[in-house]
């Protein structure tokens, strides 16, 4: 079993979402400080003061994940105040919602940086002070699109792909080496956040609240699971992918289930544009 009681959490797009929630939670579980990394200054200031106007020790940076110099940048302050982080929460996110001809070079290119690349430049940051200091949990926020195509998110799903098997990976390599580092990846279908406003639920697989998932993942730190997939079905995904027919998995998630369709309704937030 691992606690929040005295560690350091980072946690990347924590000023917003379940960021924040995973930040606020954090300290309730009696972690000792929360740093938050976020792009939106506006709003990394008001968590803070949210946060600090419950007593709690939060640190804040004006960070952007896929730029691998700033975060090496503010990686090295980090280490240099704390000397290590305990648990870092890689959550920082964007999503494009278009079809592919749509799409942009720039957000082609930004998806893939933040959701991918920003996972790995910030873990590499972090990683070889974790096991220096002999303890450290990574927790990466990736997603069910990570485990199944959709029409409306290629992109997206792209991004989450790599996120899963990176993470995935990840873990297996630190266990094989006998390192003190834990990974925990995290799956869940559409969170009732901005983000992804205007989808429509898939069958079986209704809209997750917020302030429920950032508490499964906490727990899930706290029993030292290395995946989280919620909903339930979203459980089941890579074994009825695995045992059906490509045609046939097509046919039950895309007209049964209405997974292929779930972005036609999709508004989204307009900074994720």
């Amino acid at each position: 079993m691992s606690s929040f009681k005295n560690k350091i959490v980072l946690i990347t797009g924590g000023a917003s979402g379940i960021g924040y929630l995973m930040g606020e939670k954090s300290l309730q579980r009696e972690a000792r400080k929360l740093i938050i990394w976020d792009i939106n200054e506006d709003k990394l200031l008001d968590a803070a003061k949210r946060l600090s106007k419950q007593g709690y020790t939060v640190e804040t940076g004006v960070v952007d994940v896929s730029d691998p110099e700033q975060v090496q940048q503010e990686a090295k302050k980090v280490l240099d105040e704390h000397g290590s982080i305990d648990m870092l929460f890689n959550n920082a996110g964007i999503v494009v919602g278009k079809k592919f001809e749509e799409h942009s070079i720039e957000h082609i290119k930004k998806t893939m940086d933040i959701n991918s690349l920003g996972l790995m430049y910030v873990a590499r940051a972090f990683l070889p002070a974790m096991i220096e200091n002999g303890y450290g949990y990574i927790i990466n926020i990736a997603s069910a699109a990570g485990l199944t195509p959709n029409p409306g998110m290629t992109v997206y799903a792209a991004s989450k792909w790599a996120a899963v098997g990176w993470s995935e990976s990840l873990n297996l390599e630190l266990k094989k080496n006998g390192e003190p580092v834990n990974v925990l990846t995290v799956m869940p279908s559409y969170i009732n956040t901005g983000m992804f406003a205007g989808v429509t639920a898939p069958l079986l697989m209704p809209l997750l609240d917020p302030d429920d998932i950032s508490t499964k993942i906490l727990d899930a730190v706290e029993r030292e699971k290395e995946r989280l997939r919620e909903p339930f079905m979203v459980k089941l995904t890579p074994f009825i992918r695995g045992i059906l027919p490509a045609k046939l998995y097509d046919f039950v998630a895309g007209k049964i289930f209405g997974v292929y369709d779930s972005m036609n309704t999709f508004i989204g937030r307009k900074t994720d544009h």
